[in-house]
C-alpha cells in the first residue's frame, strides 16, 4: 500500500480510514508472527533431535537385536597367519555298522612272489568305500482279485492287505521324506518335484506334494497339542516371536518350550491374546522372556528377563557415549551370566550370597546419574525391570538369557528368508505343528526325519524308535 506523503491533505474521514486500514494490516502481520515463531520453534526442536540421532551409534548384531545376517564387517588387508606345526594325520573313522564285508586273502607274497594262499592271515589293513545304489522307487502293484460267489451269486472281492489300502499312492516313507525336504531344508514345490523326478526317477506334480501336507495336517495337529501339555504341565515357560509372511500380510511365529518340549504357534499378531490363547487357564510358576510386554505378568511367582538384550542395551549406550553407568552395567550383568554357566558347581549358600552381592552393586550403580541421554534412558529401563533380573540365582532351572528362544525360532527365520513364507493359512499352522514336532524331537536328540516318520506314523516322540518297532534310516 502506497500512502500520500502529505497526510495534511486528508480530510478526518480519510484519516480514519486510513488508521483502520492499517490497524487491520498490523493484527494480520501480528498472527503471521506468531504462526512462524511457533512453526520456527517446533522446525528448532526437531533439528535438534534429528543432530542428536546424527551423533548416535549405527545398530550392530553387538549393541542391538539386529540379527547378524544384517551386521557389516569392515574389509581390512587379510593377515598372513603363521605357518602352524603339522598335526598328526586323521583320517574318516570306519563305519560301525557295515552293509556288507569282505575279507580279501592274499595269493602271494608282493615281495618274493610265494603262494601263500595256505598260510594263516589275520586283517592288516581295513577301509571302507561308500557308495550309494541306484535309486529307484519301491512300486507294489496290488491286484485284489475277486469272483462270483457259488453260495450267495454275488460279487466277492478280496480284502486289501493292511498298509496297502486304496487311497494316496504314495508310502509313509516317501511322505515323511517330502514332508522333510519342503519344512528343513526349504525346497519349493517346483523344485521338489523336480528332485524326486531327476533322484528318484518319480513323477510327483505340485499339486500331489499340496495334498500329501493336507494329509498329515491331523497327525501333526495331534502330536502339537501333545507337546503343548506337556509343557503345560511343567512350572517354567520361555518364549519369544519373529515375524512370518502369510499371504499378504504380516503374521507372528511364536516359541513356547522348556528343557525337552517347545511348541509353535503362528499368529496374525503379536499381542497378549496369543499367550492368553495357548495357556487358556494354566500360569506357569516362571517365565523366561524379552521385555515385550505381551509377554509379561504371565507367571504366578516370577519372571526372568533376557540379560543378553539388556547387555546389549548396555554396549549400545557405551557407544552412544555414556561413561558412567552403561560400562558398570554391562560388566555386572556379564559376570551374572558366568556365574549361571556354573551353577551346577555352586552350593544354594553361595547362589544366595552371589545374588546378595549383585543386588547390591546393582544399587551402587542406579545412584549414579549418567551425564548422557543414552545412560539415563538405560538406567530407567533398568529401574523398571529390576526385580526380574536375578531370578535365575533362586532357582537352577531358570536359564539367565532367553536365547535358548532365539535359537529354536532360528531355522524359521532362515525357511522365510528362502521360501518368502506361506501362501495359505492352513499351511501356516501346518509348518507351526511340524516345527514343533522337529524342535521337540532334536532336544530328545532323534533326527527330523525320523521324528516325521514317528509322528505320520501316530507314534510317540518320547520312546526310541526300537522301542516302537520302527527302523531308523541308516546314518552312515
Amino acid at each position: 500500500m502506497i500512502l500520500s506523503p502529505d497526510l495534511a491533505l486528508l480530510d478526518s474521514a480519510a484519516k480514519d480510514a486510513l488508521i483502520r486500514t492499517l490497524i487491520e494490516r498490523l493484527n494480520d502481520l501480528t498472527v503471521r508472527l506468531e504462526v512462524l515463531e511457533a512453526e520456527n520453534a517446533a522446525l528448532r526442536k526437531e533439528n535438534a533431535e534429528l543432530r542428536v540421532k546424527l551423533d548416535l551409534p549405527p545398530k550392530t548384531p553387538d549393541n542391538s537385536s539386529t540379527p547378524p545376517s544384517q551386521g557389516h564387517k569392515a574389509s581390512g588387508a587379510a593377515d598372513a597367519k603363521p605357518k602352524a606345526k603339522p598335526h598328526a594325520g586323521a583320517h574318516r573313522p570306519l563305519h560301525p555298522n557295515p552293509t556288507q564285508r569282505r575279507d580279501v586273502a592274499a595269493s602271494q607274497c608282493q615281495h618274493c612272489r610265494a603262494d601263500v594262499s595256505g598260510v594263516m592271515q589275520t586283517p592288516v589293513h581295513a577301509y571302507d568305500r561308500i557308495e550309494i545304489p541306484e535309486i529307484k522307487p519301491d512300486v507294489t502293484r496290488v491286484a485284489l482279485l475277486g469272483g462270483m460267489c457259488p453260495c450267495c451269486a454275488k460279487p466277492f472281492k478280496a480284502a486289501p492287505p493292511a498298509g496297502l489300502e486304496p487311497g494316496s499312492p504314495f508310502g509313509a516313507n516317501l511322505r515323511a521324506f517330502a514332508i522333510y525336504l519342503r519344512f528343513t531344508q526349504a525346497i519349493s514345490f517346483e523344485r521338489l518335484s523336480r528332485l524326486f523326478s531327476d533322484l528318484l526317477g518319480l513323477e510327483i506334480s505340485e499339486g500331489a506334494l499340496v495334498n500329501m501336507l493336507d494329509d498329515s495336517k491331523q497327525a501333526f495337529a495331534r502330536a502339537a497339542n501333545l507337546i503343548r501339555a506337556r509343557l503345560l504341565a511343567g512350572t517354567i515357560l520361555q518364549s519369544d516371536e519373529t515375524s512370518v509372511r502369510v499371504g499378504k500380510r504380516t503374521w507372528w511365529t511364536w516359541v513356547f518350550h522348556h528343557a525337552e518340549d517347545a511348541c509353535f504357534v503362528i499368529h496374525p499378531n503379536r499381542s497378549r491374546a496369543v499367550v492368553e490363547q495357548f495357556l487358556g487357564e494354566h500360569r506357569p510358576d516362571f517365565w523366561v522372556s524379552d521385555r515385550l510386554a505381551a509377554q509379561m505378568n504371565w507367571a504366578k511367582k516370577d519372571h526372568q528377563v533376557c540379560l543378553a538384550h539388556l547387555i546389549r542395551d548396555a554396549q549400545y549406550a557405551i557407544d552412544a557415549g555414556d561413561t558412567a553407568f552403561a560400562p558398570g552395567l554391562r560388566k555386572l550383568l556379564s559376570r551374572a551370566c558366568k556365574i549361571a554357566g556354573r551353577r551346577h558347581q555352586l552350593a544354594d549358600a553361595t547362589l544366595r550370597a552371589y545374588a546378595y552381592k549383585l543386588d547390591a552393586e546393582l544399587d551402587v550403580l542406579l545412584r549414579i546419574t549418567p551425564a548422557h541421554g543414552a545412560g539415563n534412558k538405560l538406567q530407567g529401563v533398568i529401574k523398571g525391570c529390576r526385580r526380574y533380573l536375578f531370578v535365575f540365582l533362586a532357582n537352577r532351572a531358570i536359564p539367565p538369557t532367553n536365547n535358548g528362544s532365539e535359537q529354536a525360532l532360528r531355522p524359521c527365520v532362515i525357511f522365510r528368508k528362502v521360501t518368502n513364507c506361506f501362501r495359505s493359512e492352513w499351511a501356516a499352522h501346518l509348518y507351526a505343528d511340524i516345527r514343533s514336532v522337529i524342535e521337540t524331537a532334536r532336544r530328545k536328540a532323534i533326527g527330523a526325519l525320523e521324528a516325521i516318520r514317528l509322528t505320520l506314523k501316530g507314534l510317540s516322540l518320547t520312546a526310541s524308535l526300537q522301542d516302537q518297532g520302527v527302523a531308523p534310516y541308516p546314518s552312515g
